[in-house]
């Protein structure tokens, strides 16, 4: 199993604590069989677990122009018409990808092209589920814009545990869809913004893997930014009804 070079740090400090654990135990304590095994247990079982979070499987990526490509690995839990107020500053669909702490924690690019927007937002840790998580948490916006001028607005969102995310783009980057732009250590949240009358592919609670999963097509013809909202919303007025759930816990 590949470890993510994220993970090197992490792994370090919890074997150094593994160690000056076991060893106090032995020096201190060397007749307490039941601690001392105890103690192993529970250091093999933290082992495991920080091992698990920064792991790296290998995956093939199938590149499609029409595709949105999910971005984490996790469960849907929103899937939503709302306005898009940083960027777009119109109405998307939004759907929103839950990790858990048990989920490989790479993000992905949902498609291909140019980075056209980055910006690092300090913010609180409210659960990852939290309605106001999106707009309120630490988080970094990142919009792609493809080769037929279509653009993707998406969202790394930290949580109640994960309190660092990081990212490999700037702006005017070249993006390659499915490869790496981010990761959030120990789980979070993406959200990811679609322009209507995007179809969507995946269902509210299903289970999703990052780079593999296609979340939604684009249609043929989209409305560009400067459009007003009445002309957006003619547009799509055939499209697909979209579901408007919000899942508020996981």
């Amino acid at each position: 199993m590949t470890i993510h070079k994220e993970g090197y740090s992490s792994l370090a400090i919890c074997i150094l604590f593994i160690f000056v654990l076991n060893a106090v135990m032995q020096f201190y304590f060397p007749e307490a069989l039941v601690i001392k095994w105890i103690i192993y247990i529970l250091s093999f079982v933290l082992f495991v677990i920080i091992l698990q979070f920064f792991r790296s499987p290998s995956i093939k990526i199938e590149t499609d122009e029409k595709a949105v490509l999910c971005p984490a690995d996790g469960k849907v839990v929103v899937i939503e018409e709302t306005v898009e107020t940083e960027y777009f500053k119109d109405k998307r669909i939004q759907l929103s990808v839950f990790m858990s702490p048990i989920n490989v924690h790479i993000n992905r690019n949902p498609i291909a092209g140019v980075v056209k927007y980055f910006k690092y937002h300090p913010g609180k840790y409210l659960v990852a589920w939290h309605p106001k998580s999106s707009t309120e948490n630490e988080r970094t916006t990142i919009v792609i814009e493809n080769n037929n001028g279509v653009a993707i607005l998406f969202r790394q969102i930290a949580g109640a545990l994960a309190r660092r995310i990081v990212w490999y783009v700037k702006e005017g980057d070249k993006a390659d869809q499915g490869a790496q732009f981010g990761f959030i250590k120990f789980g979070s949240r993406v959200d990811v913004f679609l322009p209507l009358g995007t179809e969507i592919k995946v269902e509210l609670g299903q289970v999703v893997k990052g780079g593999h999963t296609i979340l939604a097509e684009l249609p043929a013809n989209i409305p560009t930014k400067k459009q007003n909202a009445s002309d957006a919303f003619d547009a799509v007025a055939a499209a697909r009804p979209v579901k408007t759930t919000v899942k508020k816990s996981v």
